[in-house]
């Protein structure tokens, strides 16, 4: 059961088909929330990114879905995998991090959820969230059917030579931008910064005019 610090949605054996909208909304939650380990480690990567770029240091921010449908409620975020019960966390797909040698090592690599009646932890902490992006119906289970078709790039890396690493926020961008939202115009919380958005974007434009699903002709959803 998700504690009081965690966004519950509807878990799968309830009625979640009787009056629910269709919707896909956006969470900004502070790197590391919840874990002091990480918070640590994205202050001192900021510190060291705002001393090269020669600009102030700005708070990070991590990105998670929930994605309501006439089924149910979806949580979807990229995350470390905490151990090998991956079907309960609606786990649909696995990626190497840092390094794609120590891929065998569960350490290495992170999960794709796409969690019906699932959380994301910590969301009290979030900011400026949710963000209705959308309630097109057809959007919306759109971006669902799309969540295992994500690339598995390494995370941390811009192996792609995108400009950016690819991470969590990459998930959440490129999800957006194939579905049908511009995610190019969404911004983290003021003063913030997202890592690894604009590389979720970029990927997507790489497609070109071939849609993900069906590869047939659609909008380059890239900015001009």
């Amino acid at each position: 059961m998700a504690d009081k610090r965690s966004a519950r949605v509807a878990a799968p054996d309830e009625d979640v088909g009787v009056g629910h909208e269709a919707a896909v909304d956006l969470y900004w939650l502070p790197l590391g929330a919840g874990g002091h380990s990480v918070r640590l480690n994205g202050l001192l990567f900021e510190a060291v990114a705002a001393r090269f770029d020669r600009r102030p240091r700005r708070d990070l921010y991590h990105s998670a879905l929930i994605v309501t449908v006439p089924d149910g409620d979806y949580v979807i975020e990229m995350a470390p995998i905490p151990d090998g019960d991956g079907s309960f966390r609606g786990v649909v797909a696995e990626g190497p991090v840092g390094t794609r040698w120590a891929e065998p090592l569960r350490l290495f690599r992170y999960e794709i959820r796409c969690w019906r009646g699932g959380a994301i932890p910590d969301v009290a902490e979030a900011v400026e969230s949710p963000r209705r992006v959308s309630d097109d119906p057809a959007l919306a289970q759109r971006l669902l059917e799309l969540v295992p078709l994500v690339p598995r790039l390494v995370w941390g890396r811009d192996q792609a030579a995108m400009g950016d690493v690819w991470n969590s926020n990459s998930l959440v961008s490129w999800l957006l931008e194939c579905s049908g939202v511009d995610a190019w115009a969404l911004h983290p919380p003021q003063g913030g910064r997202a890592p690894g958005w604009n590389a979720g974007c970029v990927m997507a434009s790489r497609r070109g005019r071939r849609d993900p699903l069906s590869m047939s002709h659609r909008r380059d959803p890239a900015r001009a």
